[in-house]
């Protein structure tokens, strides 16, 4: 529940804030800093064992984009009737349009 003395703050990924000049400085001298300076003792180090279950691309979010598309009611219908109660029906098209542009990206070479 928020309260009234609660703080938000919405930022825009694509549009970061400026640094402040303090930011700007310790950034130059951790930048100036050489390798052997930096403690890495409590970071292990990754094993080729570690990266045999890594998946590629699990966290990858295309951006969406807004618009409005005529389809056959036809098709429409039936992608609503194939999601449980309608629901999700876009993302069934989306995904439907990206196997399909997937296929000719690979007969495409």
């Amino acid at each position: 529940m928020k309260r009234k003395d609660d703080v938000t703050h919405e930022s825009d990924p694509a549009r970061p804030r400026p640094l402040t000049r303090k930011q700007k400085a310790e950034l130059r001298a951790l930048a100036a800093l050489p390798d052997e300076a930096i403690d890495t003792s409590d970071i292990p180090e990754l094993t080729e064992e570690f990266w045999k279950g890594a998946k590629r691309g699990v966290f990858y979010r295309p951006v969406k984009q807004q618009l409005t598309l005529r389809l056959d009611a036809d098709l429409v219908s039936w992608f609503k009737g194939r999601v449980r109660g309608g629901r999700g029906y876009q993302t069934a098209i989306n995904r439907a349009l990206r196997e399909y542009v997937d296929e000719r990206r690979k007969r495409a070479g």
